[in-house]
């Protein structure tokens, strides 16, 4: 998917949110573990309530994986039925890879050819022949963390090394990097103050934003530092999303949730005039 075919298609929705299937058997209601695929079960009727809210779903492959091959096999399944039923979807493999050369290659491989996703998230500590690898593929998208929502983000990402903070050299160092035109950023919500600043620096890049609702991120202070002319933000809800409910009533409740948040998207949009 083009950048171009995302924003038409946030424009048409209204809506710039993007839903974590992050699905956990302990947090599913419990008739669906009477199912043959549980995991599958439970995302398909996510993606059947929720589809026309969202213009991107984001499986985190650590929920997956922690199921072995069946979680393999679910996510698959998962990924196959978005592209054949909802090719407009934009879908995030939220799989944070980050290794060098021919490594990364595979990595890049197995998510954007075998599976089929959109994009992919990477990690960048090991500089950019460990990210060039992603970016070289056409029509795909590498979404790079940058400033992320959790407590240790301050361990490293905001130190000071030859006075600058190391997410802003990180930032302008990833622009030089070949078909950096491909390239998002994961910027956490829980970090509004800082978006100002980092659009500075990527004004044009779409952000990735984790962190609102459960984790006490605010959509009104993101979109108010990180909007740029193409929307430019990918809102991200997982919990607060596919865990509002977890009796026979979830993939309804999980609508409503991301009904609420698609209209407070409208009503930012509106007041922008996009």
């Amino acid at each position: 998917m083009t950048t171009t075919q995302l924003v038409s298609e946030i424009q048409k929705k209204k809506s710039f949110l993007c839903i974590g299937l992050d699905v956990d058997l302990n947090k599913i209601p419990q008739h669906l573990l009477n199912e043959e695929d549980p995991i599958f079960a439970f995302n398909k009727a996510v993606i059947d309530a929720t589809h026309h809210l969202c213009v991107a779903y984001k499986p985190n492959t650590a929920f997956y994986e922690a199921y072995g091959l069946k979680g393999w096999k679910s996510l698959e399944k998962t990924i196959q039925y978005l592209n054949k039923k909802h090719p407009e979807i934009f879908t995030i493999a939220d799989a944070k890879r980050g290794d060098i050369g021919n490594t990364s290659s595979m990595y890049a491989k197995a998510f954007f050819e075998d599976l089929g996703f959109d994009s992919v998230t990477v990690a960048p500590y090991m500089g950019k022949d460990s990210v060039e690898p992603f970016l070289a593929f056409e029509k795909k998208h590498t979404i790079m963390l940058a400033l992320t929502s959790n407590e240790g983000a301050f361990d490293f990402q905001t130190k000071t090394l030859e006075g600058k903070e190391l997410y802003k050299q990180v930032l302008e160092t990833s622009k030089t990097w070949k078909n950096s035109e491909n390239l998002m950023y994961v910027v956490g919500a829980t970090k509004a103050e800082y978006f100002a600043h980092i659009r500075t620096i990527v004004p044009d890049s779409f952000f990735l934003v984790p962190g609102v609702g459960a984790q006490g991120g605010n959509l009104q202070d993101v979109c108010k530092y990180g909007l740029n002319k193409n929307v430019g933000l990918l809102i991200n809800s997982s919990r607060g999303i596919i865990y509002a409910s977890q009796q026979k009533d979830f993939a309804q409740a999980a609508a409503i949730k991301a009904k609420e948040l698609q209209q407070e998207m409208e009503n930012i949009l509106s007041v922008q005039s996009y």
